[in-house]
This record gives C-alpha cells, sequence and structure tokens, in this order.
C-alpha cells in the first residue's frame, strides 16, 4: 500500500466557490476542487496555494485550515491510501483559467448550490460544506463590527 498527501483550496471570491472542470482522455470526467501533491520541502499551506495557482491561474489567499479528507484507489499492482488538507481560501476577482496540462478544459466561479450538485465526489462536496459555512460565520462576524 503506498501513501500519498495533498493539499487544495475551496476558494471563494463573493460568496462564489471556484471549480475545475476535468476531462482526461474521456476516461476521467467530472468538476471538482483545486489540488495536488505535496513536494518535498513544502507546508501543506505552500502546497495549498502553489495547487490553486497553477491549475486556475488564481493567486489565493489562505483564510483558514477547513480540514482533511481520505479515500483509496487502485493503480496498477497497488492501492494508494491519500490524504487531502483542505483550506478556505480567498480570490481578489473572478478570472481563472484552467491547467490544460492536467486535462482541466473549464474553470469558473458557481453558486454554492450550482457547486454542491456540480462536484462529482462525495468528500469534496463535505469539504465545501464545511468550508461555506466557515465562509458564512465568519462574514457574519465582520458585518457585526
Amino acid at each position: 500500500m503506498e501513501k500519498a498527501v495533498s493539499c487544495g483550496g475551496v476558494v471563494i471570491f463573493r460568496g462564489k466557490i471556484l471549480l475545475l472542470y476535468k476531462n482526461c482522455r474521456n476516461r476521467y470526467e467530472g468538476w471538482v476542487l483545486p489540488k495536488g501533491t505535496v513536494e518535498a520541502g513544502e507546508t501543506h499551506e505552500q502546497t495549498a496555494l502553489r495547487e490553486v495557482r497553477e491549475e486556475t491561474g488564481v493567486k489565493a489567499k489562505i483564510i483558514e485550515y477547513v480540514g482533511k479528507s481520505e479515500y483509496s484507489f487502485n493503480i496498477p499492482r497497488n492501492v494508494v491510501e491519500k490524504e487531502v488538507h483542505w483550506y478556505l481560501m480567498s480570490a481578489e476577482n473572478y478570472f481563472s483559467r484552467p491547467q490544460r496540462e492536467e486535462f482541466f478544459v473549464h474553470s469558473g466561479y458557481y453558486r454554492y448550490i450550482e457547486a454542491i450538485h456540480l462536484l462529482k465526489f462525495p468528500n469534496e462536496k463535505m469539504i465545501l460544506k464545511k468550508a461555506y459555512q466557515k465562509y458564512l460565520e465568519l462574514n457574519k462576524k465582520d458585518m457585526r463590527k
């Protein structure tokens, strides 16, 4: 069994969530949150910010840690146990550009109700729910100031 660690972001601008659409030679297709593998010497925060930038072109800021999701998948002759650390992030505008080299064909910001239905994986839906709740709580606190 192999272990792998990735980090990613739930990026929000004006209440809308950044999603990517991946189409990998028609074998893998679906909407996902930006994330990727930790490189040697990187912190989880650095990985999350780098992956969001690489996959979407968005320069985001971390607001706070959301949590971890875990899953496993099969590769030839092995099983990979993966954990993904997620961060709530903010962006400065609606600009995004999908990373074609990673088979992302579309990126954009969607209302919560759209994003939760578009996401392909249940673990990413769970992270989005948690992150969006934090986002709403933080905005409520800001409005009271």
